[in-house]
C-alpha cells in the first residue's frame, strides 16, 4: 500500500481526504457546477458525502482534499483512481474538481502540477489517462496545459487524454 503525502503548494494544502471532511464534501458537492461534468449528482445529504470519501479510501489510488490557504476550507478535490499494473503497463486516471469560486484562477494546475509526478514516481505509473465530457472546453484546456495528448476518437461521448511518463 502507498503511503501518499502531504502536500503545501504556494496557496494550497492537500491532504488525503478522510471521513472526517464529509461535512466539507457535502457542500462541495452539493453545487450542481460543481458535478455538471461529473458522472455522480449533485449531494442531497451527508451520507452521500460519505460515500463519495468511502469509495475514494477503498478504491485503488488516492483523493486529495484542496484546501485554500486563505480561509482553510477545502476549495475541490484531486486524484487517481482505477490504477491498474497489467504486463504492459501501470496506469490509472485522475480526476479533478474546483468549486467555482476558484474556477480560472490557476489552482487545479497548482495542484496537478504536484500530482502528476506523484503518479509516474511514488506510483510508479506508465501512464495518467483522464476523461472529459465534450462541453467540458476549461478541463480539457487544462489537460494540454499539463502536457496530455487528446487521443483523437470519442468513446461513450467522453474525450481521452494521456500522459505518458516517457514523454514529460
Amino acid at each position: 500500500m502507498v503511503e501518499f503525502p502531504k502536500i503545501e503548494t504556494n496557496r494550497l494544502f492537500m491532504r488525503e481526504l478522510t471521513l472526517d471532511d464529509a461535512e466539507s464534501i457535502y457542500r462541495h458537492f452539493s453545487h450542481p457546477e460543481v458535478t455538471k461534468f461529473m458522472d455522480i449528482e449533485a449531494c442531497k445529504d451527508i451520507h452521500e458525502a460519505v460515500d463519495i470519501i468511502t469509495f475514494h479510501i477503498h478504491d485503488s489510488g488516492c483523493r486529495y482534499g484542496l484546501f485554500g490557504k486563505d480561509k482553510n476550507e477545502l476549495i475541490g478535490t484531486c486524484g487517481f483512481h482505477c490504477w491498474i499494473k497489467d504486463e504492459e503497463e501501470t496506469r490509472a486516471e485522475i480526476g479533478f474538481d474546483l468549486s467555482p469560486d476558484y474556477w480560472g484562477k490557476g489552482f487545479m494546475q497548482e495542484a496537478l502540477h504536484e500530482l502528476i509526478p506523484i503518479g509516474f514516481n511514488l506510483m510508479k505509473l506508465d501512464c495518467i489517462e483522464a476523461t472529459t465530457e465534450i462541453e467540458n472546453v476549461q478541463s480539457q484546456r487544462l489537460l494540454e496545459k499539463m502536457g496530455f495528448t487528446k487521443e483523437p476518437d470519442l468513446k461513450d461521448r467522453l474525450m481521452y487524454f494521456t500522459l505518458y511518463k516517457n514523454r514529460t
